[in-house]
């Protein structure tokens, strides 16, 4: 079973697409693979942010139930 890259390395992997297509010394052919690519992990990126960001705005309660985080008003001052 192959383990599943780390947030850290996908990003690591766009930006190293992204240094790539700058560069612009690429066939196109290959400049297009890897934009796909780089939109690939971007949106996969996009969605661990989303997750991990509910999962931050959520605390357990006493019985053990999950519910949404409600900063109070003063906090947001």
């Amino acid at each position: 079973m192959t383990e599943k890259p780390t947030f850290e390395t996908q990003l690591a992997a766009l930006e190293k697409i992204v240094q790539q297509l700058e560069k612009g010394d690429v066939p196109l052919e290959t400049a297009l693979d890897q934009f796909q690519q780089g939109i690939k992990l971007s949106r996969l990126l996009q969605q661990q942010l989303e997750t991990a960001e509910k999962t931050l705005t959520q605390v357990v309660d006493e019985n053990g139930k999950m519910t949404d985080f409600e900063r109070d008003s003063q906090d947001e001052k």
